[in-house]
């Protein structure tokens, strides 16, 4: 129990920042991530809510080794003043874009593979076009709670939207099975999937079970589609497409990938498409979605973002 000086006796709108950073604590879990997410120290997030505790005159973190956790006192005031602090920051948002010029802070999540090979490279438009705003990204392949966590936006590669947020379709993608030159002039030219028993191939491994690969044959006339699935077999699997585009590109075997990570070293010409008449099916999802949470006010640098992402990648990845 704090017992020194207690907020009845101290002027509550010295507080108001305390009461911030408590709220950041609460939602970050640590003190290391708040300090971080708040751009100030450890140390200095340690003494406000030290200072914050002496006002109350009572305890409302408590410590652990690797997280702290809100006492009920600290849950009470947290969950009293949060909504107050959630207004705050949307009106001074709100206000700030009345000069009309796009600011801030877009906080965006996209999958490893996509985000190195495919959003990277086209950010640098976006930012000289405008330079008040700021991107911050994170690259995993974990599917992260865009409220809870912070996030304006997320793009996934899904075979539908979730109804839980609103989304748009950024494009179509597919999955393409990819070798170098030198692997099929030594190994043969599959012309069909079953051509594939006699490859090494490069693939996701599976839980349970041996791997399998679906394709449907392509064609223009209004028939039955010819299914075929089939196992593989090789020595290497891996459970990341590009360290399987990699592997393939040293000659290791056959990879099968979506098509946003082959096109790069299909375009440089280190790898072809393999049963280019062919399409995989069931390998991946077929679609990438770009989605925000639900808000009744969207800064205009994310509704710029959204615009430009969905301009650029319309057209998908040929390959």
């Amino acid at each position: 129990m704090v017992n020194n000086r207690c907020m009845d006796t101290q002027n509550i709108e010295d507080l108001w920042a305390h009461l911030h950073w408590l709220t950041m604590l609460a939602e970050q879990g640590t003190y290391t991530a708040a300090a971080a997410r708040l751009g100030v120290s450890k140390a200095a997030m340690s003494q406000r809510i030290a200072e914050l505790e002496r006002a109350a005159g009572i305890s409302l973190v408590q410590r652990t080794t690797r997280s702290v956790r809100l006492t009920e006192a600290g849950q009470q005031l947290v969950d009293s003043t949060r909504s107050q602090y959630a207004q705050i920051a949307a009106s001074f948002a709100q206000v700030r874009e009345l000069s009309g010029v796009p600011r801030g802070l877009v906080r965006v999540t996209a999958p490893v593979a996509f985000a190195r090979q495919q959003l990277v490279p086209k950010l640098q438009a976006f930012l000289l076009a405008n330079p008040e705003v700021r991107i911050q990204l994170e690259v995993s392949d974990r599917l992260v709670s865009l409220a809870t966590e912070g996030f304006d936006l997320a793009i996934r590669h899904s075979a539908e939207p979730p109804d839980t947020h609103v989304a748009w379709k950024l494009c179509d993608t597919h999955s393409v099975i990819v070798a170098t030159r030198a692997y099929l002039r030594k190994r043969g030219m599959p012309k069909s999937p079953e051509d594939l028993a006699a490859h090494d191939c490069l693939f996701y491994p599976r839980s349970t079970g041996e791997p399998m690969w679906s394709f449907e044959r392509k064609t223009a006339r209004k028939k039955a589609a010819q299914l075929i699935s089939l196992p593989v077999n090789g020595q290497f699997s891996a459970n990341n497409s590009e360290t399987l585009r990699d592997a393939a590109i040293e000659g290791l075997g056959i990879a099968l990938v979506p098509d946003f990570t082959a096109q790069a070293a299909v375009q440089a010409g280190k790898l072809v498409v393999v049963l280019p008449d062919w399409r995989v099916t069931g390998a991946f999802a077929e679609q990438l979605y770009i989605l925000r949470p639900y808000a009744s006010h969207v800064p205009r640098a994310v509704g710029l973002f959204v615009g430009y992402l969905r301009e650029r990648f319309a057209d998908g990845f040929p390959v």
